[in-house]
């Protein structure tokens, strides 16, 4: 008698003509997709084409309207998240579902905790969690007992991913789960992902970075428009396949940098001290892009922060235009023509709780209104002149920013500064969290700023997005320029070689 193969089995999880409406909106129209156990699949997508529709699907957060879905071949009914539960099913979020208040052990166990005679049982569990962090092989958690709040994100992550796996879950989602980690845990993360897989769990795989997935996956499947466009082995496709399977259309060039024409210095900093920055001295010339490349923790914000007046200075100079300034809050950083897209557009960026229109005229309040009276003529230039430039796609100037997708908010985050362009601006991860054809876009708006004589910072935890964009890249570690020099000159080797030297 023959064993049987993954393949001859039925398939661990598969859904057959999945469809889901919100009023008029067809989110997922006729989706197939299929998941054997022992593989990694990743399910790609621009925002909006249909991903967490499906994946809040398998969760028990949505019910599909029309279409089958079966597991180890039989047909069941996902109809709340206790059932995807049972079934073997979990979801890892990008914003976790975690208590940072609570130990470790207690979040591996929250709503399940051991007890003996009726009362919780804390060693009982602290043992259950050990032994269960020992069989994964996640050494890196340490402690059972400690605080939750007091881990790394990708510490963070792992418990997620231990919390899941310690009800048995045979289909593991993965939303985004590299977003906040840096490339040595990115790796980390990757270990385990593939020790899952040698045994039997299967993992659906989500992602904006497409290198990620032609390192780990086994299938990639694309939906575009709520519809599935194909499914095919990560080893037959090429990532310019695969953006014209998420988009639609191939890209002509995936990283545009501007053409280089720098002009007189724009910026010099000297100096430029703090407890998160320690003698930090570079200068950005106007029409140049400058990056700053460096592992998650490397002080990259704080150096953002700095220069823009949020985290106060202990020492040093900014120099704007030959002029040497007095930088203590974004308001004098404002006044002296600098300005920062922070990385957290929606805590730091944007007011989600305003329109499009608020956000984009906010900074300009005292343009249109002068008085008590305010001049809505001017208002209205000022925001449709923003999404003109910018290209934001809105069904109406007043809707909710919320409601935006990723990308378009991103666009009003620049937009809303344009009305009279800076002289140096700062992107900390201005593409973080938006899919390919919006980082498209991202990268046209960029190279058409710099192409116009504005100096641009480009902060990136994206190495091939950092080395192709900037004309000038500063490797940063700990606070620290440890290496200074043209992007052409330097390799994804050589800068991985500087962050991670000792």
């Amino acid at each position: 008698m023959s064993i049987p193969t993954a393949h001859s089995s039925p398939p661990l999880l598969r859904l057959e003509g999945i469809r889901k409406r919100f009023g008029g909106v067809v989110a997922l129209d006729g989706v197939d997709f299929e998941l054997r156990a022992g593989e990694i699949h990743a399910l790609l997508g621009e925002n909006g084409a249909g991903k967490s529709t499906l994946i809040r699907i398998l969760g028990g957060v949505h019910r599909p309207d029309a279409g089958i879905i079966r597991v180890d071949g039989r047909e069941v009914q996902i109809r709340d998240v206790s059932v995807a539960d049972r079934l073997g099913v979990r979801v890892i979020h990008q914003e976790l579902s975690l208590a940072p208040n609570l130990s470790v052990a207690e979040n591996i166990f929250l709503g399940r905790e051991p007890a003996r005679l009726g009362l919780l049982s804390w060693r009982r569990m602290a043992d259950q969690a050990e032994a269960l962090i020992r069989e994964l092989g996640m050494p890196e958690i340490g402690r059972v007992g400690a605080s939750l709040g007091d881990l790394s994100v990708a510490q963070q992550q792992m418990v997620e991913i231990a919390r899941a796996l310690s009800v048995k879950a045979r289909v593991l989602i993965l939303d985004e789960p590299t977003a906040s980690l840096s490339e040595a845990e990115t790796e980390a993360l990757f270990v385990k992902l593939r020790h899952l897989r040698s045994q039997g769990v299967g993992l659906i795989y989500i992602t904006h970075r497409l290198e990620e997935v032609q390192r780990l996956a086994d299938r990639i499947t694309v939906l575009r428009d709520g519809r599935s466009v194909g499914s095919q082995a990560s080893a037959e496709m090429n990532q310019r396949q695969l953006i014209r399977w998420m988009v639609g259309r191939d890209l002509k060039d995936h990283y545009p940098r501007a053409s280089s024409r720098p002009g007189t210095v724009a910026l010099r900093v000297r100096d430029l001290r703090n407890p998160w920055v320690r003698g930090v001295t570079f200068e950005v010339r106007f029409g140049e892009v400058f990056g700053v490349a460096g592992l998650v923790g490397a002080g990259r914000t704080e150096l953002a922060r700095a220069l823009f007046g949020i985290d106060p200075l202990e020492g040093g100079e900014i120099w704007i235009e030959g002029r040497l300034v007095r930088i203590q809050s974004p308001g004098d950083a404002l006044e002296a023509g600098l300005v920062l897209v922070p990385e957290d557009r929606k805590r730091a960026g944007l007011v989600m709780t305003g329109s499009v229109g608020f956000n984009l005229a906010l900074p300009w309040v005292r343009d249109w209104i002068r008085g008590i009276v305010p001049d809505r003529q001017r208002r209205a230039d000022i925001v449709s002149g923003a999404i003109r430039r910018l290209g934001i796609r809105v069904a109406d100037p007043e809707q909710p920013v919320g409601s935006l997708s990723g990308g378009n908010q991103q666009k009003v985050v620049v937009g809303k500064w344009m009305e009279r362009p800076p002289k140096v601006l700062i992107l900390d991860e201005p593409t973080r969290g938006i899919d390919v054809g919006a980082r498209e876009e991202m990268f046209a708006i960029m190279r058409q700023l710099v192409e116009n004589g504005m100096a641009l910072i480009l902060i990136s935890s994206d190495l091939p997005e950092v080395l192709n964009l900037s004309h000038r890249l500063a490797v940063y570690r700990q606070g620290r320029i440890v290496r200074e020099a043209p992007a052409g000159q330097m390799t994804a080797e050589d800068v991985m070689a500087e962050l991670t030297r000792n």
